[in-house]
């Protein structure tokens, strides 16, 4: 295991009815600005219940951040901070909501151009405004994190940011808030919060066993519960479990003293960007032919994966370890995720797009040895098709 130093602030408040605790987790003098998505917290009765919580504060709603935040949308945000004053900030939603707010706080106190929050990836960052979160989507796990990405769609870029200073302070968690979500996003959610685990497991042997195992644990869950949550959607005890899983996937717990990859995140960022696609469906689509390409280096986890996750015992490591993979392809195919271009209207002709906008974004040396180059994501796409 290597030395590490591990770091998380933000309280967690968890269970049915929980948003009614605004009232003792913001002070009592604070401006609040509300940002949420689209009309579905207010339809669904979310919004309401955090306004009557706030109680006599005063506060004011900024609607409309989009799956994949846009930079555009979100200096809007920041002009409306501080041309009326706010001083916290309140997301009320999924990951791309929390993501866009950790941006809308950092760059209210950034006094140059706030897209070097971006390009520097929180290098830049000094200051924040103080925040916290209300989620209604599970799958991101930026409630209880530092990182946010955002799109600035202008450039066709997606980028990510990491900062301390945009920690949530608190975030609720009210399992009964996820009932009414689609079932493509409780399906996306899944895949995200999957994946997010991979990447920190799926490296190489690092003599970490307490994190090897709580990141099979979640792995497990996922796998067995996901497709409960699409055939029972107001189970609390499957919602609940799912809500919990996804927040630890990535609020840094698993992830320290190991090797970590996220190639398959800094490539899936480009097919959002430049074609739109739900982010959980750019991960179903590179993951496997992304273990496919690594598959020498990464064949002993693997095994491991494929004995502990998916009860494999039979075969050698790299028969055990090519099942994984097919059966990790199943399981976002469970979750009505689908796994190919080919299922997104996308051919060859995207590829080359693609790893022209990955190299000029410095994305030539990815995975956990650095690497994963342009002519490597080049394969895997085609893999993809």
């Amino acid at each position: 295991m290597n030395n590490f130093e591990f770091y998380n602030p933000t309280r967690i408040v968890f269970g049915e009815g929980k948003i009614a605790e605004l009232d003792r987790l913001i002070p009592a003098d604070a401006k609040v600005l509300i940002l949420f998505g689209g009309q579905s917290a207010r339809k669904t009765g979310t919004l309401d219940e955090v306004e009557q919580a706030l109680g006599q504060r005063q506060f004011g709603l900024f609607g409309g951040i989009e799956p994949n935040p846009r930079y555009e949308t979100l200096m809007k945000a920041v002009e409306k901070v501080g041309a009326e004053g706010y001083d916290y900030l309140l997301a009320v939603g999924g990951g791309s909501v929390i993501d866009g707010t950790k941006f809308v706080a950092a760059a209210a106190k950034y006094d140059g151009d706030a897209w070097d929050i971006l390009t520097s990836m929180g290098g830049k960052v000094e200051a924040a405004l103080p925040f916290g979160s209300v989620l209604t989507l599970p799958a991101t796990g930026s409630e209880m994190n530092k990182g946010s990405v955002v799109t600035r769609e202008s450039m066709q870029a997606k980028l990510p940011f990491m900062s301390e200073l945009v920690f949530p302070q608190f975030s609720v968690l009210d399992p009964v808030k996820t009932y009414t979500l689609p079932i493509r996003q409780v399906g996306n959610g899944a895949v995200d919060a999957f994946v997010h685990v991979v990447e920190q497991y799926l490296t190489y042997p690092a003599n970490a066993p307490v994190q090897d195992r709580f990141a099979e644990g979640l792995l497990q869950t996922l796998v067995e519960l996901g497709p409960q949550a699409l055939e029972t959607p107001e189970d609390y005890n499957v919602r609940a479990s799912l809500m919990w899983t996804a927040t630890l996937a990535l609020n840094g717990l698993i992830g320290v003293g190991v090797p970590q990859d996220w190639s398959t995140h800094m490539l899936g960022h480009e097919l959002t960007a430049q074609h739109g696609l739900d982010h959980a469906q750019t991960l179903a689509v590179v993951l496997p032919a992304m273990l496919n390409e690594k598959f020498e280096q990464k064949k002993a986890k693997l095994a491991q994966f494929a004995e502990r996750v998916w009860h494999i015992e039979q075969g050698s490591d790299a028969e055990k370890a090519k099942l994984a993979i097919e059966k990790t392809r199943d399981f976002f195919e469970r979750m009505n995720v689908k796994t190919r271009m080919s299922d997104y209207d996308l051919d060859e002709t995207a590829i080359e797009p693609l790893i022209e906008s990955l190299t000029q974004h410095g994305m030539t040396q990815l995975g956990e040895h650095g690497d994963v180059t342009p002519d490597v994501c080049r394969r895997v796409l085609q893999a993809a098709l």
